[in-house]
């Protein structure tokens, strides 16, 4: 992988991280700041993919959007009120 493919996946992050806390400070809720932070980690993972496309590093992408995928669905679903009675 290239020096400048390495940094920039790097810095994706970073900036991903940076922005997640942001979010959440900003809303006061975490859910969106997780969202964000997966969809950065994403990018970070193609830029990766992008300087060295082997089977691993597919895998590797292909597990973080996985997880992206399910982190956000399960924020996305609220849990059932118990009903008393």
């Amino acid at each position: 992988m290239t020096v400048l493919l390495t940094q920039a996946a790097v810095l994706v992050t970073a900036f991903g991280l940076v922005s997640a806390v942001s979010v959440s400070l900003r809303l006061r809720r975490v859910q969106p700041g997780v969202a964000v932070l997966t969809d950065f980690l994403v990018a970070a993972g193609l830029i990766r993919l992008a300087g060295q496309p082997s089977w691993a590093s597919l895998a590797t992408a292909s597990a973080v959007i996985g997880v992206r995928l399910m982190v956000n669905t399960s924020l996305r679903v609220r849990p059932d009120r118990q009903h008393s009675m």
